[in-house]
């Protein structure tokens, strides 16, 4: 006996696909803010973590010193003439160390999917994280947020420094995020408005735009991650190959990038 095939078979649906939530946990001033912890006395003045000898590096710069012009990997010669009254600080690279293992710690107490992409920060998957049941709701945040602001208090109950985070749909944005909740902030990007957000910022804040391609970028008229997103990604791929292709992808706040559990880490310490 033969059988007509079924013209319309059933389909096969799997489970509903949950919204992203991808966030970027950002140390504010690590080094600097760990040598608060050490020395209390450095609180509110400006410091410089790094070498003072002919050659030294500033590793980090306070706030305090920042308004001088002072920021990381300046030559020291050249902060201290900014701004001499700065306090110079030898890195404790083993303390560094400790601390951000305390860190990382503390990340994978709030979800499993963790990736460490540097001793200061990390992205973390929240995509159907659910609260744990001594973590109370709170009715003006989502989960997600509910729950990176749980990880906030207790970095800085237990480790005396602060964080900023910002959650998103893709990695990419809530790199730049992050940036943007410093210091000491929370930002979650609103379900599906990635490319929204996004959109005024400068193009250096993208993190692939490096100052090559920025300069590149800027004969083109592009100022904004915006005015890249505008562009017609067809003359982005043939002025820039597959380069051209992600950077519009991640302008329109598209980055399927998964992220990685159990990452090492890059450790150096300048």
């Amino acid at each position: 006996m033969t059988t007509t095939p079924d013209p319309n078979p059933p389909t096969r649906r799997g489970p509903p696909r949950l919204p992203r939530r991808v966030a970027h946990f950002d140390l504010d001033t690590f080094f600097v803010a760990v040598e608060r912890t050490l020395n209390p006395d450095l609180i509110g003045k400006p410091v410089l973590v790094g070498g003072r000898d002919g050659r030294g590096v500033v590793a980090a710069a306070s706030y305090e010193s920042r308004v001088f012009g002072c920021h990381s990997a300046q030559p020291m010669s050249q902060a201290l003439r900014l701004c001499p009254q700065a306090i110079v600080i030898p890195p404790h690279r083993t303390e560094y160390s400790h601390v951000s293992k305390l860190f990382h710690e503390l990340l994978r107490d709030a979800s499993p999917i963790v990736e460490s992409v540097g001793i200061d920060e990390a992205y973390v998957d929240f995509t159907g994280a659910t609260l744990l049941p001594d973590l109370d709701p709170d009715p003006n945040l989502s989960t997600a947020a509910t729950i990176a602001e749980h990880v906030r208090r207790r970095v800085r109950d237990e480790l005396h420094i602060a964080v900023s985070v910002c959650i998103a749909g893709s990695r990419t944005t809530a790199k730049v995020g992050s940036d943007r909740a410093k210091p000491d902030g929370l930002i979650e990007v609103p379900l599906g408005q990635d490319g929204t957000f996004l959109a005024a910022f400068p193009i250096r804040e993208l993190p692939m735009v490096g100052p090559k391609l920025a300069e590149a970028l800027r004969t083109a008229g592009v100022a904004t991650i915006g005015d890249i997103a505008n562009l017609d990604p067809r003359w982005l791929e043939n002025r820039f190959g597959r380069q051209g292709v992600v950077l519009h992808e991640h302008a329109n706040g598209r980055d399927a990038t998964p992220i990685r559990a159990g990452a090492r880490p890059n450790r150096s310490i300048s």
